[in-house]
């Protein structure tokens, strides 16, 4: 596959800690939530960051598949991510599930179905997620 796009990031001190992106636009400091154990404090978590980061990039998906069948995609339409993370019944780990909802106001339920479909396929988050992803780590 040739690579159009990379970027990295970089995160310290785990769940309680700092990510950052390597051009310093992406800067949060990163909190356990309560239900996780921590304390509540202000913060950002993996989990909400891949929730926007899904959502965004299935929203751009819709927009491109939408483009491709002369389909107008308003401005104020929505995908939201709700991401959960708890324990694997394999008791080896922690997995993470994840639900889309798609709103596109003034769409037919059936256009809107057919285009989410489409764009489905098309975001490399919902393939990554389909496909289970190999991810290669290295240690320097």
């Amino acid at each position: 596959m040739p690579i159009l796009y990379t970027t990295k990031a970089s995160a310290t001190g785990g769940r309680a800690g700092r990510a950052v992106s390597e051009n310093g636009v992406l800067d949060v400091t990163l909190t356990v939530p309560k239900e996780l154990g921590g304390d509540g404090a202000t913060g950002t978590n993996p989990e909400q960051l891949f929730a926007a980061g899904y959502s965004a990039c299935f929203l751009g998906a819709l927009k491109f598949v939408a483009g491709k069948e002369k389909v107008k995609i308003p401005e104020d339409t929505t995908v939201s991510a709700t991401v959960g993370i708890g324990p694997r019944d394999d008791g080896t780990g922690f997995g993470i599930e994840v639900a889309l909802t798609v709103n596109i106001p003034g769409l037919d339920k059936p256009t809107a179905e057919k285009l989410a479909a489409a764009a489905h396929i098309v975001c490399p988050y919902s393939h990554a997620m389909r496909t289970s992803t190999e991810v290669p780590v290295a240690v320097v």
